[in-house]
């Protein structure tokens, strides 16, 4: 099929792109830079130039490529700003929607959160609602999300990817992201907030196999939701830092998320089922 890729050159979309090539689609990825043309054209890709916040420029490459399929893994995490995430979640996925709607692209694939339901005791499934409860800073992510949710499903086909927080090479959680800093210089506390993790193979795994899977949202998290106490301690030492300073407590909605669906309804397996292995093969030299 004909894949227009949003947020193509970000750490999930960079693995997902020679899956969708290798499954013999043609595959554009629209991108704001250009510096990343070389790397596109050698995985097999044509870049597409354009801001997925200027409306005008997105409508004109979907009428350049009219796409079948768009895919949605923008983000706006490099400058750690909840607000700058939040707008590229509402106007770019508004944007996104218009210029698919203005083509007749069918289906769009898109990058959401499982980490935004509204608190419980146990692990999150999809019939769960938003936390719309939420104050302020979690309030700008739960919000975000919604907007994003709810202007996919203006598609005939919408599959939204519930993610878990990611880790692996080039995220917040690899040894050289933030906070993986943070934790070597013993910043980080172990809480009893719970955590559902997911490597970004899996989470550019699951965007190809979406390609086939009916309408609706989907957890995407690996098969262990762990306090910080039980994963932090592991993290830490794989990546050489000092043992965390553990403290008692966890902050709102904290919860994990289940994957339980999408193991059994739509046969999704983690490459990394836990992230006890997934950290030790991604962090430990």
């Amino acid at each position: 099929m004909k894949i227009m890729v949003a947020g193509g050159t970000g750490v999930i979309g960079r693995s997902m792109l020679p899956k969708l090539v290798r499954e013999g689609h043609d595959v554009f990825a629209m991108t704001q830079n250009s510096k990343y043309n070389e790397f596109l054209r050698e995985v097999g890709v044509t870049p597409v130039q354009a801001d997925a916040l200027d409306r005008d420029a997105v409508l004109a490459a979907f009428q350049s490529v009219q796409p079948e399929v768009v895919i949605h893994q923008l983000t706006s995490l490099g400058s750690v700003n909840l607000e700058d995430n939040a707008k590229i979640r509402v106007i770019g996925t508004r944007n996104l929607v218009d210029a698919s709607k203005a083509v007749g692209t069918k289906k769009i694939i898109a990058q959401s959160l499982a980490f935004t339901y509204e608190p419980g005791s146990i692990p999150a499934t999809e019939d769960v609602p938003l936390d719309f409860e939420a104050q302020n800073p979690r309030k700008i992510n739960v919000d975000g999300v919604a907007a994003l949710e709810s202007a996919a499903t203006e598609l005939p086909e919408y599959v939204i990817l519930r993610y878990g927080l990611l880790y692996g090479p080039g995220t917040w959680y690899d040894k050289e992201g933030m906070i993986g800093q943070q934790v070597l210089k013993g910043q980080v506390k172990a809480t009893d907030s719970i955590t559902s993790f997911l490597h970004v193979e899996d989470a550019a795994q699951a965007a190809v196999e979406a390609m086939k899977w009916p309408n609706g949202p989907i957890n995407i998290v690996d098969d262990e939701p762990a306090s910080g106490k039980q994963w932090l301690p592991v993290f830490a030492s794989i990546i050489g830092a000092p043992e965390p300073e553990k403290e008692d407590g966890s902050e709102r909605g904290e919860r994990g998320a289940s994957n339980a669906k999408a193991k059994k309804e739509y046969g999704w397996k983690p490459i990394y089922p836990t992230w006890r292995t997934g950290f030790k093969l991604s962090f430990e030299k």
